[in-house]
């Protein structure tokens, strides 16, 4: 049996159909998010081949996933370096531009022994999007006094 990284990958009509929705997509969904948007082409597909396919485009260098803490795993195929953002309040990940966060240097001490091969920083904040929400609602209850 060939081990999975001397397998030869394959474009299938699945896979094209996924990384052509989730390319799509600017929400950063997670699969399941993926999967409904997913059958509207594929009204077939299952939520297994959803995922199965999802990790062999990521091993391909095709997507990526997103572990951001206290989340969902989510997807991307934005493969340009960039940051992403969380909001706090609906759980939207949002990209940001890479020059966004200033340079980090990470020094560990030698006697560790332990070699940093990557990090990952995480940004938290409200999106626009829950603003406005806010915005509108406080405007809202504004009104709502003033009246009485």
């Amino acid at each position: 049996m060939l081990q999975e990284s001397t397998r030869r990958f394959r474009m299938t009509r699945q896979r094209d159909v996924i990384l052509r929705v989730l390319r799509n997509l600017q929400s950063h969904p997670t699969a399941d998010e993926l999967y409904h948007a997913v059958r509207k082409q594929v009204p077939r597909i299952s939520l297994g081949t959803v995922y199965r396919n999802l990790d062999v485009l990521c091993e391909q260098g095709l997507a990526c996933r997103l572990e951001i803490g206290g989340g969902q795993r989510r997807y991307d195929a934005g493969m340009c370096p960039h940051l992403h953002g969380r909001c706090v309040r609906c759980d939207n990940v949002i990209d940001l531009p890479a020059e966004t966060a200033p340079p980090v240097e990470i020094k560990l001490p030698d006697d560790l022994g332990f070699q940093l091969t990557e990090y990952r920083l995480e940004l938290f904040g409200i999106c626009r999007s829950c603003q406005e929400e806010a915005a509108h609602a406080e405007n809202k209850n504004r009104r709502r006094l003033s009246t009485n």
